[in-house]
């Protein structure tokens, strides 16, 4: 079995790295664009269609309305940009948000911004897997129909290809990147040409219809309010801006510069498809709703539930390009494939992340840890397992997805910008140099416009969108942070637990009154042979065997044996009437410590080592049951004495001749020293 799992390992995600070969993996700016941004760029295609769906709650007229919400976002877009290129440049280190917060807010604010990324970073994988299964479901049927088990495919493969590595998976998912963004800015193109110099008039699917107003007339407060929600939908194009910030470490050098220079493309290119995929779809006559079933009219009645509501984009490529065209085909698939991809924005922010805070003892530490192709795999499976989780509990309906969205988000925004503006406030503070102090004054001006317009959408997005779902994301939120408190409380109090003292010498350097050495006889064979000649080279205080009475025949077999070799070791019976091994070990070995609590008992437990895991569950049970109370009492050493099976054996030779030691009992390990390689960095 671990042959078949080990092979399969190494076909599914490749052979494991050396850790010295860590900086083959990072990233250049053409691949790095398509790694971090894929999830801004991606936006483009659900993003216009949440402002116009919003928008058609007072009907089609509303529309007017959504170049001026088009413009707030873009503006907001810079904004967010133009911040996030001084955090790349002052905290290079890859902690993003959660260090600026951190460093300069606190400890708490930092919790807090941590547990918005995780939520957000989650749901970047939900929102962006269902709605690309909602694209691809336009152009096939079979996707629409199984929407959810299409996106927890999707989710295990974009999983398997991040366990492989970043700089491979970003090799990957840089062409699918591109080809979506030139199919974009040529639809864009070709749009405006036919409209501003042919004067074609290019119509979408949907254009013939009518959108019935949900809540009749709107005006004053209420249109206010509506045209706010819109403005917090469209903000979704703004998700995943913060992930370059988080992903410096992953840059090629100089990491600071070219991590500014990826957020500028990263900022002009989503901008200016927004806002063209926007101009298309009011030109065109896109018709969205948020209740299609009910809202869409078709010929003066309802759509009907069997009506699909296809994305503002496939509909604008439609109007631009016809219906079923080559290009039209080309867009839908690359669409779909971008915002599958987008999920990969999370896949890398979400386990360097988890690493950092793994790092400062807010989250298991198992998560710091890379993988055999140097990825925090632990950190990329968690996402997959929580991302999945989403996508099920909603049935992969990406507008209801939304709705959790983007809280996360403005709650890291306000908080690191907030951050920023202390931080250029400290280093003003001590800085005399005329030249220096210009910069930082400027900074810091970028710095509090961005805190101050997050600051202002986190309050219109938490009053527009707190009913429609964004609390849930809010609980999650605060999960997080409670956790993470508590999990730091725990490493701490340990910490603090396990500290040798202060002054030199002292009770952990004690000598113990005497060594009472005890080995757990079953019957007399090579395994208790060798842990008796093992024990006996400890030269305890004391050395006894030790036997447990479950059936009488087995035991006086066993002391007629023990006589009959001649054993010097004296032979100690425990009588267990309720046929119990367990307990009246433990029992013994606690009677020792209450008669003299200086002592230490070390307990010595002969164990087979097999070569197959259906022949662990025969073997060893009572030793696993007994070391796991054993571990409990203080005063008490276990030492496990191991015996080689043959079929250990067998399994050991095997892995030579794969020229891979895999059995079960190695683990992974760091660089070997010189003439300890077998030619794959592995002990023989």
């Amino acid at each position: 079995m671990s042959k078949l799992t080990d092979v399969s390992k190494r076909l599914l995600i490749g052979r494991a790295m050396r850790s010295d070969r860590l900086s083959e993996t990072l990233l250049p700016k053409r691949i790095a664009l398509p790694v971090f941004a894929s999830d801004p760029l991606s936006s483009v295609a659900y993003a216009p269609g949440e402002v116009l769906m919003v928008l058609s709650i007072a009907g089609f007229s509303a529309y007017r309305y959504g170049p001026w919400i088009t413009l707030a976002v873009v503006v907001l877009m810079f904004a967010v940009v133009a911040s996030y290129r001084q955090n790349v440049r002052a905290y290079p280190s890859g902690g993003g948000d959660y260090e600026v917060a951190t460093t300069n807010l606190g400890p708490r604010a930092g919790r807090a911004v941590a547990g918005a990324l995780l939520v957000d970073y989650v749901l970047t994988v939900a929102v962006s897997v269902a709605a690309g299964v909602e694209n691809l479901g336009s152009a096939v049927p079979f996707v629409s129909d199984n929407k959810t088990t299409v996106a927890m495919a999707v989710i295990a493969l974009l999983t398997l290809m991040n366990l492989r590595g970043v700089r491979e998976s970003g090799t990957v998912f840089a062409v699918p990147t591109y080809v979506f963004v030139a199919g974009v800015l040529l639809t864009i193109g070709w749009g405006a040409f036919r409209w501003f110099v042919l004067g074609d008039d290019m119509t979408a699917p949907s254009a013939g219809y009518e959108v019935r107003a949900e809540a009749g007339s709107l005006a004053g407060i209420a249109l206010v309010f509506l045209l706010l929600r819109s403005f917090s939908s469209g903000c979704a194009a703004l998700t995943g801006v913060g992930a370059i910030s988080n992903g410096v470490p992953a840059f090629r050098r100089p990491k600071s510069r070219n991590a500014a220079t990826t957020l500028a493309l990263m900022g002009g290119l989503a901008a200016t498809m927004f806002c063209g995929v926007i101009a298309l779809a009011l030109a065109t006559d896109v018709k969205m709703s948020e209740n299609p079933a009910t809202d869409i009219l078709i010929d003066g009645r309802p759509a009907g539930p069997d009506y699909h509501q296809d994305p503002v984009i496939a509909q604008v490529s439609a109007a631009v390009f016809g219906d079923g065209s080559v290009p039209f085909l080309l867009l839908a698939g690359a669409t779909a494939l971008i915002l599958f991809l987008a999920a990969n924005t999370a896949y890398n922010g979400f386990p360097v992340l988890g690493s950092i805070l793994a790092q400062d003892r807010y989250l298991p530490r198992q998560l710091h840890t890379r993988g055999d192709r140097l990825a925090f795999s632990n950190g990329i499976v968690l996402l997959a397992v929580a991302a999945a989780v989403l996508v099920y509990v909603y049935d992969a309906d990406s507008t209801r997805l939304i709705q959790l969205y983007i809280v996360g988000v403005f709650v890291s925004f306000t908080f690191s910008q907030t951050g920023m503006v202390r931080h250029w406030n400290r280093l003003l503070a001590g800085e005399r140099d005329t030249a220096a102090r210009r910069r930082m004054i400027r900074s810091r001006a970028i710095n509090a416009f961005g805190a101050f317009f997050t600051g202002l959408v986190l309050i219109v997005v938490l009053v527009t969108k707190f009913a429609h779902g964004a609390y849930v994301a809010l609980i999650g939120m605060g999960l997080f942070y409670l956790m993470m408190t508590a999990i730091r409380r725990h490493y701490d109090r340990v910490s603090d637990e396990l500290a040798t003292p202060a002054e030199p010498g002292g009770d952990l350097l004690a000598r113990p009154s005497k060594v009472h050495s005890i080995v757990l006889v079953s019957k007399i064979h090579k395994p208790t042979l060798r842990a008796l000649a093992y024990a006996r080279l400890a030269r305890s205080d004391v050395l006894e065997a030790l036997s447990v009475n479950v059936d009488p025949e087995e035991t006086r077999a066993l002391r007629q044996e023990w006589s009959r070799h001649g054993m010097d070791i004296p032979l100690k019976t425990l009588d267990s009437p309720y046929r119990e091994v367990t307990r009246p070990v433990v029992e013994y070995v606690k009677s020792l410590r209450r008669a003299d609590p200086r002592a230490v008992v070390s307990v010595y437990i002969p164990e087979y080592v097999v070569g197959h895991w259906y022949e662990q569950l025969l073997h060893n049970q009572s030793a696993l049951r007994l070391k796991g109370r054993l571990l409990f009492t203080p005063g008490v050493m276990v030492t496990s004495v191991p015996y080689q099976l043959e079929s250990s054996e067998r399994a050991r030779l095997r892995a030579r001749r794969r020229a891979e030691w895999s059995a079960p009992g190695a683990v992974r390990r760091g660089p070997v020293g010189p003439g300890e390689e077998n030619g794959n960095g592995r002990e023989p």
